[in-house]
């Protein structure tokens, strides 16, 4: 083997150990923040019935379901890395979730088995995020509804430029995070009716921090 194949090897051994050992504990730090938490305690409480929680990464949202009006929770993500701290929020939380390791652009479920389809914070890294959307349209029973909170594109001009110079590197240091993503235009585009989308930044660089939620219908 020459210089270069020897150098791309340990290249890609580097993005490996990167990957599994210190992202999943970078994205654990910046999604467990206060700002981020406090979204997500407008949202999770909405979840009812049987959950598919999409993205469920190290498990953050499981302190704030609502125990009473949870049946069940089945929790996917690919990344198998995050799900060694899911399971100790799983045990933390006394929720019992059936964790899946596979992306949503192909959900191996069943048609309309979920009364909630729960979302935080995900689409921003799905390389499909139409395809994946469409999914869990699929996933919902007739009249459930997706909940979410996601950052995405700025309404703002010169902050939508800054997002789109930055969304480049910041893909490749945060595990494919896209800063500039359209989320009321992928919804849309998936199939989903927006009923009470809420928008606004929170505390921090405003390129980092614009937040998309609510709920939304097939």
């Amino acid at each position: 083997m020459g210089r270069e194949g020897a150098g791309l090897l340990t290249n890609a051994a580097r993005a490996g150990w990167y990957e599994r050992h210190v992202l999943p504990y970078l994205i654990d730090l910046a999604c467990g923040m206060k700002a981020v938490r406090e979204q997500r305690e407008k949202v999770v409480p909405l979840a009812h019935g049987r959950v598919l929680e999409v993205g469920i990464g190290t498990g953050l949202n499981l302190a704030h379901y609502d125990k009473a009006k949870v049946e069940q929770i089945v929790g996917l993500d690919p990344a198998l890395d995050m799900h060694r701290l899911a399971r100790k929020r799983m045990l933390r939380a006394g929720l019992a979730v059936e964790l899946v390791g596979l992306s949503a652009e192909r959900i191996p479920l069943e048609d309309a088995g979920f009364d909630t389809v729960l979302m935080t914070y995900t689409l921003c890294s799905i390389p499909d995020p139409v395809a994946a959307l469409k999914e869990m349209r699929r996933m919902l029973k007739p009249g459930a509804r997706l909940v979410f909170c996601e950052h995405g594109a700025s309404p703002d001009p010169g902050v939508r430029r800054w997002q789109d110079r930055l969304t480049p590197l910041w893909s490749r240091i945060g595990g494919g995070c896209h800063l500039n993503r359209d989320i009321p235009a992928l919804l849309r585009e998936a199939g989903f009716r927006c009923e009470d989308l809420q928008a606004a930044y929170l505390p921090g660089p405003r390129p980092l921090t614009y937040n998309y939620w609510g709920t939304a219908a097939a």
